[in-house]
């Protein structure tokens, strides 16, 4: 799993007019899965199902 500043770099992930994150395949906003026990958090695409993760 990568992070999402490297899906920024690669051109993976998109940003939109709000600073939200996109898939750059799909288009679509991410979604957010938040654990408590965990540094970081998921962000999945979904539509296609890939994941970056977010540190905190």
């Amino acid at each position: 799993m990568k992070s999402t500043r490297k899906g920024l770099r690669k051109g993976e992930l998109e940003k939109d007019t709000y600073e939200r994150l996109n898939c750059a395949d799909c288009g679509k906003p991410l979604k957010t899965t938040d654990d408590p026990d965990e540094v970081f958090t998921v962000r999945t695409c979904p539509d296609c199902g890939a994941e970056w993760k977010e540190l905190r």
